[in-house]
């Protein structure tokens, strides 16, 4: 026995018919035995193919509904008998048992009826078992059968009937057989994951099907990978390709924008934003973004929610930055982008999120919901004598969002709704405060009536103090410090307003 093998028989068993035409076609061009049932032997004879029914082989009808009409040893005997093993081959031959060279097959589609609100009975109905042990049992025997578990496998089938002849190599089989066990395991995780939806039982289950190896992880003397589907978020318009350190800034960059409504530019490095602004149009929302922080937007990531124009692009141009995120742009602004050719230039398109964050460590997994808490004017609890003015109001949400989207320990600074200084990554609350002072400071910003953002409560006074004597007015914080008391005294004390939020907001 060689390990090429010819390909003389076929079973065809699909949900999906779309891209199937041409490869039936081939398959009866080289003379290859197909066998069929249902609406799969109905599509093959109305193209004029001669199909034999899994029926006429086995003796049974397709019964219960259709629940059973491939599960019979005449169609498994076929599909697992070793072509090697005498034994199996004298069992074959005793029980009239054809050989089964070829399983094109595909699962009922289960996460799509799941998705689309169907009742229970009908998702249970969409659980597939003969096609799922179809794939199984052709992926186990690889070494002679070759098995294509879902279209996305018709086009490297097509090569070996055009390209081979129809002949395969035991690495061929090997790959199909691969591709096999992603779509069962796959299919296993999305049934268990709704059958414990409410997650009584302990055991985390998760397929991600694609996958993109990278230049190299978060160094170049990591390898690095990433498993998902990017295009169904972005079309990548220009440039070069992106890194593992691109990714982690563009999902850092997506999650912050998002809260924003009004016209919006972010400048991002290192996951962290380093500038951002909202103001009634493009120009000056880049504008102000750039000069929270001019000297770290070297090299970063540049996000906005609006449509981008020549005259931005233009501006934005003058620096230099790796990635441009956008909804959309007019052709001069492409024009102008494209000037570097390793520039990154992403739309974003409007793909909803998971709402879980997974993060591996150890021996296993963290699994949570995603921070996807955000305050409002009338969440807002005053704590002070001095209530906010309704333009510090607007600042003090301004700044939460972004701190929300901070390195821990943070402290957000903020004016007229732009970004003056932040304090990130810090081991102390303090610290954090003096760095975004520092920061402010070094840029020149006015820090006279300023507004402060933490994400966690201030446990000490001191913090506030600090933040007076800069020349603060109006703080947001958690709140829910055994010594709220002495941070709201001070408050007072200084003519200052402070309302806590009730919500920490942690990033680690």
């Amino acid at each position: 026995m060689t390990a090429t093998k010819k390909i003389k028989s076929a079973l065809i068993s699909v949900f999906h018919k779309d891209g199937l035409d041409e490869i039936v076609k081939q398959l009866d061009k080289k003379g290859v035995q197909i066998y069929s049932t249902g609406g799969t032997q109905s599509f093959i004879e109305g193209l004029g193919v001669k199909v034999q029914s899994v029926e006429s082989l086995t003796g049974y009808p397709s019964i219960l509904g259709g629940r059973v009409k491939t599960l019979h040893p005449k169609v498994f005997g076929g599909i697992l008998g070793r072509r090697d093993d005498k034994d199996h081959q004298q069992q074959m031959a005793e029980y009239e048992i054809p050989e089964i060279d070829l399983i094109i097959v595909d699962l009922y589609p289960f996460e799509d009826t799941v998705a689309s609100g169907a009742s229970h009975t009908d998702i249970i109905e969409k659980i597939d078992i003969g096609g799922i042990s179809l794939i199984r049992a052709a992926a186990k025997n690889y070494k002679d059968v070759v098995i294509v578990p879902s279209k996305d496998q018709y086009g490297q089938l097509q090569n070996v009937l055009e390209s081979q002849n129809g002949e395969t190599s035991l690495e061929d089989r090997k790959s199909f057989a691969t591709a096999a066990f992603a779509v069962s395991s796959g299919y296993d995780a999305a049934i268990f994951n709704y059958f414990n939806s409410d997650e009584t039982f302990p055991a985390f289950r998760k397929a991600v099907n694609g996958s993109k190896t990278l230049r190299y992880g978060e160094n170049p003397h990591q390898r690095g990978t990433f498993y998902g589907d990017f295009n169904a978020f972005f079309e990548q318009l220009h440039g070069k390709e992106i890194s593992y350190n691109n990714l982690l800034d563009i999902d850092a960059a997506v999650s912050l924008i998002a809260e924003f409504n009004e016209t919006t530019v972010a400048v991002l490095k290192h996951n962290n934003a380093c500038g951002l602004a909202s103001r009634s149009n493009l120009a000056e929302a880049w504008k102000e973004a750039l000069a929270g922080d001019p000297v770290s937007a070297f090299g970063g990531i540049i996000i906005t929610n609006k449509k981008v124009t020549a005259d931005v692009a233009g501006e934005i141009n003058k620096i230099f930055f790796e990635v441009v995120i956008a909804p959309a742009y007019d052709q001069e602004s492409l024009e102008i982008f494209k000037q570097k050719k390793n520039r990154i230039i992403l739309v974003q398109k409007p793909t909803a999120v998971t709402a879980f964050n997974t993060r591996s460590l150890l021996n296993g997994v963290l699994v949570q919901e995603k921070d996807l808490k955000m305050e409002t004017k009338d969440s807002l609890k005053p704590v002070t004598s001095k209530a906010p003015s309704d333009t510090e109001v607007a600042d003090l949400l301004f700044a939460n969002k972004i701190v929300k989207h901070s390195k821990s320990n943070a402290i957000v600074l903020a004016k007229n709704k732009q970004l003056i200084g932040s304090g990130i990554g810090q081991t102390s609350r303090v610290d954090a405060l003096k760095q975004a002072i520092a920061k402010a400071q070094a840029f020149e910003f006015d820090m006279e009536g300023a507004v402060m953002a933490s994400d966690a409560f201030f446990p000490f006074a001191d913090s506030v103090e600090i933040a007076a004597e800069a020349g603060v007015s109006s703080v947001i914080q958690p709140g829910g410090s055994v010594r709220d008391k002495d941070s709201i005294d001070f408050c007072d004390a200084h003519n200052m307003s402070m309302v806590f939020t009730g919500t920490r907001h942690f990033k680690h």
